[in-house]
């Protein structure tokens, strides 16, 4: 068991997960159900929806939490409604996350136009919090549904059985000592670099060029109510409210606009700022900058295969779109859902494993296509009568997704599952 302490960051306090013990043999090895790879949004959620319908879950992240990672920031109206199916929405509210109720386009001639965030599939907000504060919360979410954690411990690669399914993992923890993790399913949910995607190969199953540039830092002083996209030539920036009074500063870009390496980070931003976002710009150099920036070149375009024998993928490391939608956390809560559902029907001998993966898998594929296909397209940076239009077409399509998400039937709880 490790011991709790404090951690103060960024002016909020966090109480790190409780980390939770578990019985291994004489040779180290241990038996799960399912051992999750990766434990953010993700892994973290399909860890508590397995464990909360009864089944032995696992999950390790060879980070220690709480910790940052690049991300966007955005929870769509989707996320939101997971979130509260979840019962986690209000622990995020009371941690300081703002609910962001009005949204701008500011484009760069004319005056901008301001919309409310309307009620729809129960919804009338969206959220923007750090990373550090969500992912706490959801595995703290999937602790208290029973799974077992361990972080600070890395996957080197699986374990095949004789016939070559995978039947569980070896970890290695930051000493160097290794042990073996049985289990009759592995999850990797270890992001777009994904280590079980490589160690499971895993095919591509759809790539798209990735010709993107990503940079965000965060101001504080900013005069924002909610959230502003200012799209420009060849680009597109914005601003959205986050934790403790300050803002996500974004730019995107095609990738022969990425900043050079050579350059000052934070002045080179702000100068990529004023290309694309010129009245942005004046507002953050006036504004007092909190962090370093942070950003990302030529991230994947592209669908992963999700599945295969005794193994699944989720997240980041099942499909990654580039950030211009920003709708990587919601992909990740949705991943989740369908995950557990099908998984969880595997598990308990409700269907066959190749029946219920090729449900999970084809799913997920109907599911992801509509926005993947439109990020793509957004990823280009057409003229600005075209950008607006997807961005119009966006709204419509995470509406739907939220109708989704409110479909879904309840999710059991643990007590009721094993009684």
């Amino acid at each position: 068991m490790r011991t709790t302490r404090l951690i103060p960051m960024m002016g909020v306090m966090l109480v790190p997960t409780q980390y939770a013990t578990y019985d291994s043999d004489k040779t180290g090895a241990t038996d799960f159900d399912v051992v999750v790879i990766g434990a953010r949004c993700a892994g973290a959620a399909t860890a508590m929806l397995l464990a909360a319908r009864g089944h032995d879950v696992l999950v390790v992240d060879r980070a220690e939490f709480p910790s940052d990672t690049l991300s966007t920031h955005a929870i769509s109206r989707g996320g939101i409604v997971a979130l509260d199916r979840w019962g986690l929405l209000d622990e995020v509210i009371s941690s300081g996350a703002p609910q962001i109720r009005k949204v701008s386009f500011h484009p760069p001639e004319g005056e901008p136009t301001h919309r409310v965030v309307k009620d729809h599939a129960g919804v009338d907000f969206v959220l923007a919090p750090r990373r550090y504060v969500l992912d706490e919360i959801v595995l703290d979410g999937a602790r208290r549904a029973g799974a077992s954690i361990d972080t600070g411990v890395s996957a080197t690669g699986v374990m095949r059985d004789d016939d070559g399914r995978v039947g569980g993992v070896h970890l290695r923890d930051r000493r160097g000592n290794e042990r073996a993790i049985r289990s009759r399913f592995v999850v990797g949910a270890d992001g777009v670099r994904s280590r079980i995607a490589r160690s499971v190969g895993a095919r591509i199953i759809d790539q798209r060029p990735a010709e993107g540039a990503t940079y965000y830092t965060y101001a504080s002083g900013l005069a924002i109510e909610g959230a502003e996209l200012h799209p420009g030539t060849r680009g597109s920036a914005g601003v959205i409210e986050t934790h403790n009074g300050e803002s996500n500063v974004w730019v995107c870009v095609p990738a022969d606009r990425a900043l050079s390496p050579t350059e000052s980070r934070g002045a080179a931003f702000l100068g990529l700022l004023a290309e694309v976002a010129p009245a942005l710009a004046a507002r953050v150099h006036d504004a007092e900058i909190t962090a370093p920036v942070r950003g990302a070149l030529r991230l994947p375009n592209h669908v992963v295969e999700a599945a295969g024998p005794g193994w699944a993928l989720a997240g980041d490391a099942a499909y990654h779109r580039d950030p211009v939608t920003g709708h990587g956390i919601t992909d990740a809560f949705r991943d989740a859902e369908l995950l557990a559902t099908h998984l969880g029907a595997v598990l308990r001998g409700e269907t066959s494993e190749a029946a219920g993966m090729a449900c999970y898998s084809n799913e997920r594929l109907r599911a992801l296509r509509p926005i993947f296909e439109l990020t793509c397209k957004l990823a280009e940076y057409p003229p600005l009568d075209e950008f607006l239009a997807l961005h119009r077409e966006l709204s419509l399509l995470i509406e739907l997704e939220a109708e989704w998400f409110v479909s879904r039937p309840p999710i059991p709880r643990r007590d009721c599952v094993t009684a």
